[in-house]
Parts: C-alpha cells; sequence; structure tokens
C-alpha cells in the first residue's frame, strides 16, 4: 500500500436555495386555481486541495431532493446530454455553478446524487510533482482499465453510481426567503480513492468509491461563498445596460489544443458592480478598464467570457472581473490550479495546470495579487499587491489555489497581469500552539518548497461567517475534519484549539514522533496582522501514517499497531458511539478486482466482524488524530484482505 494512497480532498456539492416571491413553473392562468410557490436552487460544487492529482474528473449527471414523508423526488439538475466532466481538484475550497432551477416549496430530507460511471467516465491525471512514495509516475494519466468504480449499476453505456445523502437537518424551502444546503464529497476520505499495489509484479488499482465519503455541510452564509472563475458565451445585453446574460460553458476534460468548449443549456444572468466597478479585460486587445455597466461594451454580445462572481444576499450574481475574447482559448488560455513552487530568486511562480504540467509566470513590477473575498465587495475587487515584493516572505506558497491572468497568451516567457489568489491555504504539521498563534511545518518532495509558517490568530473583533444557528461568529473559528459540524468558535475557541493540538503519538525508529495536523485558512491585512496572513479558520486532518500491521487485536474497542519505520507499538483508540463512530472500511484484492466494503462498527455484528478481521499482522492504514495521553483516536481505519498491497 502506498504511503500516501490517499489525499484530503473534499468536494462539495452545494445547493444554495435563494429568494422567490411565488408563482412559478407550476402556476395556472386561471385565478381560482392557486399557483405553486418555488424556491429558486443554484447547483455548485466544491473540493479542497490535493498535491498529487492534477485531475480528478467526474461527470455528474443529476441531483434530486427527496420531499420528507414522501413523494416523487424533484430534480434540481440534469447534465445536458453530453455531461460535462469537472475536475474537482481545481475546486479548492470553492464552488462551480451547475445550473438553478425552481423547486417547489417543502421539507426536504435526503439528496440523491447520480455520477457516470462507464469506463473513462472518471479520469486520474497525477499531478507534476506527487509527494514522495506516492504510486504513479508524475503527469501520466491512470488507464481506465486500473480505474475501478464502486457499487455501480446498469449497463454500458449507462453504467451510474448514485449516492444517498441524509441530511444533518431537513432543508426547508420558503418561498421570500433565503435558504441554503452544502452537501460535500470527502475526496480525501481514505475510502474515496483507494490505491491498492500489489507486492512484485502487477497492476496498480485505484478504486473510486462514491458512497460513503458524502455528507452534509450546511452552508450559512451564501455571501461568502467563493465561486470558481465560470466560463460562458455572452447571449444578450440588459436594455438598461446593467447586467448581461450567459450560456455557461466549461472547458473540456481532459484539455485539448485548442481548448474546446463544452455548452450547457444554463442561463446565467451576471450584474456589472455599480458601486465599486467591475475590472473589464479586452484579451484580443489586451486592455483593462473599469466598468459600472455595460453601455461600453456593446460589443461583447456572442463572445466568450471566463468571470470572477460573487453572490450577493438576495442571490444575484455580481462580476468582480471579467476576461472577453472572440476566442473560448484566449480566455482559457491562463494557468488556474495550484501553486506548485515560488523562485523568489528569478521571480517565477510555477502554478500546476490540471494537465499534470507546471506552467512558469514571470512576475514583474506590473503584476497585480487579488485575494477573493466575496463578503467584502470593495476588497474583492481591490489588488491586495503588486509586483515582486509580495511572493518574498512566503506570501505565497505551495497549494495556495490561484487562477492566474497572463499580458499575452502567446508569449515566451508568460508574463502575469493578474494571480487570483482563491484559497490562502498554509497546512502541515502543528507546533508551538499559544494564545497568539502556531506554527505550521509543510515538507514537500522538492525541498526548496519547504516552509515554516506562523501564523497569529485573526482578531477577536473579526467577523468569520455565521455558525448554524444563524448567528454572526467573531474571531478565530475551527473544527476537526471529523467533525465538520462541530464548529469552536467564540470566546474559548483558542484556548480549546491549543488543547486540542497537544497531543503526540510515539512511534519510534525512524518513525518518530506523530504530531497534530492541520489546514489553516488565512485571512489578508486582518488587524492582527496588516500587510500579511492570519488564520481565520484551521480544521485538523488526520495525521498521515505508513501503511501499519495489526500488533494485538481489538480489545474494549482498542488495538496496537506497528508502522513501517517505526520501533514500538501505539493504542488505536475505535470509537463506536453512533455519531462520531469510527470509520471502518475492508479493502479486499481477489482476482484484479478491489472491493471497498463498510464496516458498522456502531452495531454488534459490525464489532464482530472488525474483531475478526484485526488479528496479527493483518495490514492496516490509520488515519487519526494525536491524543494527550499519547494513543490515536482513529477517525478512518482500513483492513486489507485478499491480496496484501506491498510494504
Amino acid at each position: 500500500m502506498v504511503n500516501n494512497a490517499y489525499r484530503f480532498l473534499p468536494i462539495g456539492i452545494a445547493a444554495a436555495v435563494l429568494a422567490a416571491c411565488g408563482g412559478g413553473s407550476g402556476g395556472s392562468t386561471d385565478s381560482s386555481m392557486p399557483s405553486t410557490q418555488t424556491g429558486n436552487v443554484s447547483m455548485l460544487v466544491s473540493d479542497a486541495s490535493t498535491e498529487d492529482w492534477a485531475t480528478i474528473g467526474v461527470k455528474v449527471l443529476s441531483i434530486a431532493l427527496v420531499p420528507q414523508g414522501g413523494g416523487s423526488n424533484v430534480m434540481v439538475y440534469t447534465a445536458p446530454a453530453a455531461a460535462p466532466m469537472i475536475n474537482l481538484a481545481q475546486l479548492d475550497q470553492l464552488a462551480e455553478i451547475l445550473g438553478n432551477t425552481s423547486v417547489p416549496v417543502g421539507t426536504y430530507t435526503t439528496a440523491v446524487l447520480t455520477v457516470s460511471a462507464n469506463p473513462g467516465d472518471v479520469l486520474l491525471t497525477v499531478a507534476a510533482n506527487p509527494q514522495t512514495g506516492f504510486a504513479a509516475a508524475a503527469g501520466t494519466t491512470i488507464p481506465n482499465d486500473q480505474i475501478q468504480v464502486q457499487h455501480t449499476q446498469g449497463a454500458s453505456p449507462n453504467v451510474t453510481a448514485t449516492v444517498n445523502v441524509n441530511l444533518a437537518s431537513p432543508l426547508v424551502v420558503t418561498a421570500g426567503q433565503n435558504n441554503s444546503l452544502e452537501l460535500e464529497f470527502d475526496l480525501g476520505h481514505p475510502a474515496f480513492v483507494v490505491g491498492h499495489v500489489p507486492p512484485g509484479a502487477g497492476n496498480i488499482l485505484w478504486a473510486v468509491n462514491f458512497n460513503g465519503p458524502v455528507h452534509h455541510h450546511p452552508l450559512h452564509d451564501l455571501t461568502r461563498l467563493v465561486l470558481r472563475h465560470l466560463y460562458g458565451d455572452v447571449s444578450a445585453i440588459s436594455s438598461d445596460n446593467t447586467s448581461i446574460t450567459v450560456t455557461k460553458e466549461f472547458p473540456m476534460v481532459p484539455a485539448v489544443s485548442p481548448e474546446t468548449a463544452v455548452t450547457t443549456t444554463q442561463s446565467l444572468q451576471i450584474l456589472a458592480d455599480a458601486t465599486n466597478g467591475t475590472i473589464f479585460y479586452d484579451v484580443d486587445a489586451k486592455t483593462h478598464t473599469v466598468i459600472k455597466d455595460f453601455s461600453s461594451e456593446s460589443s461583447l454580445t456572442g463572445k466568450s467570457v471566463r468571470i470572477a462572481a460573487r453572490y450577493q444576499e438576495n442571490g444575484t450574481l455580481v462580476a468582480t472581473r471579467i476576461w472577453a475574447s472572440s476566442q473560448f482559448n484566449n480566455v482559457w488560455l491562463s494557468p488556474e490550479g495550484h501553486v506548485l513552487h515560488v523562485d523568489t530568486s528569478s521571480n517565477i511562480v510555477t502554478v500546476a495546470n490540471e494537465s499534470g504540467k507546471g506552467v512558469d509566470l514571470t512576475i514583474d513590477a506590473n503584476t497585480q495579487f487579488f485575494f477573493r473575498e466575496p463578503q467584502n465587495p470593495a476588497v474583492d475587487s481591490t489588488p491586495i499587491a503588486t509586483g515582486t515584493a509580495f511572493i518574498t516572505n512566503h506570501n505565497l506558497v505551495r497549494g495556495f489555489k490561484v487562477h492566474a491572468s497572463v499580458v499575452d497568451p502567446l508569449a515566451t516567457p508568460l508574463v502575469a497581469q493578474s494571480i487570483d489568489i482563491e484559497t490562502a491555504a498554509y497546512d502541515g504539521q502543528i507546533s508551538a500552539p499559544d494564545t497568539t498563534g502556531f506554527t505550521l511545518t509543510r515538507l514537500f518532495r522538492t525541498a526548496k518548497d519547504d516552509y515554516v509558517y506562523t501564523l497569529d490568530y485573526i482578531a477577536d473583533a473579526t467577523a468569520n461567517g455565521m455558525d448554524a444557528n444563524g448567528n454572526a461568529i467573531i474571531g478565530y473559528k475551527w473544527w476537526n475534519f471529523a467533525y465538520p459540524t462541530l464548529l469552536t468558535s467564540g470566546t474559548s475557541a483558542i484556548a480549546q484549539f491549543v488543547s486540542a493540538t497537544d497531543g503526540s503519538v510515539d512511534f519510534g525508529g525512524t518513525m518518530g514522533v506523530v504530531q497534530s495536523r492541520g489546514i489553516s485558512f488565512a485571512a489578508w491585512n486582518d488587524p492582527a496582522n496588516p500587510a500579511g496572513w492570519a488564520a481565520a479558520t484551521t480544521m485538523l486532518t488526520p495525521s498521515l501514517l505508513p501503511l501499519g500491521f495489526v500488533a494485538n487485536g481489538l480489545t474494549n474497542d482498542a488495538f496496537t499497531m506497528t508502522v513501517i519505520g517505526g520501533a514500538n507499538a501505539a493504542t488505536v483508540d475505535i470509537g463506536a458511539t453512533s455519531g462520531s463512530a469510527t470509520l471502518v472500511y475492508q479493502v479486499d484484492r481477489t482476482n484484479g478486482v478491489v472491493t471497498i466494503s463498510p464496516i458498522d462498527v456502531t452495531t454488534s455484528g459490525g464489532i464482530a466482524s472488525l474483531t475478526a478481521g484485526l488479528v496479527a499482522g493483518v495490514p492496516v492504514k490509520v488515519y487519526g488524530i494525536p491524543q494527550a495521553d499519547g494513543t490515536l483516536k482513529a477517525y478512518v481505519l482500513t483492513y486489507f484482505t485478499g491480496q496484501a498491497p506491498a510494504q
């Protein structure tokens, strides 16, 4: 089993149910018959970062909501006939708009998602510089016959996988009031993408499991949702010049040359920012201006556009920046992806694109840096820095998610016109947590990308979204990856964070001590650190352990294990309480087929199966949080049967 077969890659499918005023598609012209009240649902997709994959492509075919108390499912998204492939690796804490639809007023308790699962419908391309020990070579595309989608139904060419998601709390769609819903696929969940490396000769098989890693993650503040740049074709300019109508398009995945648009039937209205101004880039003329309406852009109809947009509280979309060209390839041909390298000696930033290659961008005195803050429109449309000084002192590091634009896409070298920082994420091993801040140490395959960065917490008075009850959060907040709905905020949040991150597990040998890890999403120019980054949110992530082996079996919900490179056995605690139980999976490889089977340890039968499976010497992978008593609290446990994975 490769050490880094699983990476943290959440993808979210979000439905933001926006304001409605009654009426709708079910209405009748007969005044004696009441019209069906509806709410508008905007379907969105999001995820978190990955270092190992350049492309994780999936085709979402449909999303439906299940009414409480019975009744027919309500379809809220249906893909066009040629379903676009969505690259989840580009959606690092971002949302991709899939479409809008009217939904009958009512209460919904379950979402049903269907993805296409024919050979070739799931695409995996390795990143340009994956972690040391990753099982596939950099930049390679995994052959279709080595990708096995789990729990499928139907026959080719109509093979699908369906995911039923019980909502943590019912979605109540009301007329004339904003509602929101977010569902997340945790792509880095250890049971989502499982790479099974056989000992000796034999193909590595990659099992993709859509059942299990999906949960409900409430979206409490639509205005803070960072949207991925959307692509489209302008079909009309409004008569008052305040907005444009765009037919949504997707780039082709995998990319082709020249890049070709995948057209949908989804129509979106985009407003210009009448208050702060929208930055408008004419890619063909290589000019940019600031507009507050579209009166000066009468030739825009029929052109391809790329738009950085944000939601307003009433559900309308406002453009922060627009790139326009007569050719789709011209608006697409600017690298989008995670920062791969930052070379301050040559002022070159390398961005990993979805083809598994790094694109070098020269930073010059005119390069503008933006940080997406949709909840602050004036900030969202204003550069936070200009020129080369910004990339010093780790203000831009490997792992940040960006969408860059270049002065001339045909020039050599490429010079960055602007770099949109969509997520500023520092991650790694947590050390020295105290009441003022903490340090994150991150080691990469390429040593020059390593960093040790100390983040202060944002100021106690800084607004930081809303909680599950719609109450405003002030100051720093954090949560455990295992329990995303249990947010810790308020006056005691920092003290609890310090307490939660002071544990470690000692395996001895070359493995040594395993400490707490996390991902911190930073805010720019907070009062806690003017002209710099401060930690707004931290998510504690399970520590990544190499392949281990059971030393002593399960007794009283605990077992001991050794790991490759370690000298000591450590204790692993299994949670069996419903709602907070360890997620357990049996991974079996027999006759060239990998099967992933969940084990419900909240039941006596599940505990019996796990007890029988965890005998001395059985290979295991454990993802957990180090505790103050030196044990590891398991979030996910995988044990292997059949052909054992390589060590």
